[in-house]
């Protein structure tokens, strides 16, 4: 899939659309009671890994907030959307006059969507805010995930943070909750979502329609971490298939390691080949921190120094490479010799 209209994965059931959370039953008793105290925090951040379901549970929370404007008579449950609800309707058609949902837009020009949210967009959320709601409702922005926003997007955002109009509610979502402005993070109200369990795991993909039977089933859970999103790209993306040969070009040497380094720059640099393409970078990233820990722990400093430069030096190169939009099979065929060497 590229980057065109949607940074929806392949077989993944839309935020606002997803009826059904699992794992995070205590993350959701927090919020209705925080919610239902009056005493609830502005600006709540959801942290934890990619695909794990942190947008679905701020849309539940926003669906429940929106359903009942007043703490006090709001029930100690989030419930599942209705459907025939007409703040549902509203959420899911994305046309709730209560909810924005800021993500990476559009570039109208490539039809791709941006690598970062723009300032432009945060100004969205000044405008939402200084409408007043016909109803009288809760104002809520999702910021999905405020990793993205880029340095003057985040100075934009933490203005409003610091001084929230009356009934507005700030759901920020991230993934790196390190990597944001330390002065993001602490107008925010932490709220930390884990690595789902196989039981949860295994709802979630069944949901999807996705079977985790069998050798290859548990093959797919072991690999998926604990994350949805990480799941479909090892089944929809051929993230499995990149895993195999990277593991193969580890154990080769010579002609058979530059063979399977070919092989895996051709399938990273294929068409339509973005969502592939992160998804091996991530996976360089885990593989070398791996090293690196294993290595500290054996006392060969030296060794560990070498790969935490290394991944550095890597994650540079991959963001250079997105940035100016270099040749990928190049990037990597440049990459993996420093990995083995």
């Amino acid at each position: 899939m590229s980057e065109l209209q949607t940074s929806l994965l392949e077989g993944a059931i839309a935020p606002a659309l997803n009826r059904k959370l699992f794992g995070h039953d205590e993350a959701e008793a927090f919020l209705a009671r925080s919610y239902q105290s009056g005493k609830g925090h502005h600006a709540l951040l959801i942290e934890g890994p990619e695909g794990v379901g942190k947008a679905t549970l701020a849309f539940r929370f926003a669906n429940h907030v929106l359903r009942h404007p007043d703490p006090s008579s709001a029930p100690l449950t989030i419930s599942d959307p209705d459907p025939d609800h007409p703040v549902t309707r509203q959420i899911a058609s994305g046309a709730s006059h209560n909810l924005l949902h800021l993500s990476r837009p559009v570039d109208e020009k490539s039809g791709r969507i941006k690598q970062a949210i723009t300032v432009d967009e945060v100004r969205r959320a000044g405008h939402f805010f200084s409408q007043t709601s016909g109803t009288g409702n809760w104002r809520i922005v999702i910021i999905d995930p405020a990793d993205d926003l880029n340095r003057n997007a985040a100075n934009a955002i933490l203005k409003i943070l610091e001084e929230p109009p009356k009934r507005a509610m700030f759901l920020v979502l991230s993934h790196a909750p390190g990597k944001l402005l330390p002065t993001i993070r602490s107008r925010c109200l932490p709220l930390r979502l884990h690595q789902l369990g196989n039981d949860a795991m295994v709802k979630a993909l069944l949901q999807l329609g996705l079977s985790v039977q069998g050798d290859a089933g548990e093959g797919v859970l072991g690999f998926a971490k604990g994350s949805v999103s990480r799941a479909l790209k090892l089944v929809n993306y051929g993230g499995a298939d990149i895993l195999a040969a990277f593991d193969e070009m580890l154990a080769a040497h010579g002609s058979g390691q530059r063979r399977m380094m070919f092989k895996i720059a051709d399938a990273l640099s294929a068409k339509d080949s973005d969502v592939a393409f992160g998804f091996f970078a991530e996976h360089l990233g885990d593989h070398l921190a791996v090293l690196a820990r294993s290595r500290a722990i054996e006392g060969d400093l030296g060794s560990a120094e070498r790969y935490a430069r290394l991944t550095s030096e890597i994650n540079e190169k991959l963001r250079i490479a997105n940035a100016y939009n270099l040749d990928r099979k190049q990037t990597v065929l440049e990459i993996l010799p420093e990995i083995v060497r």
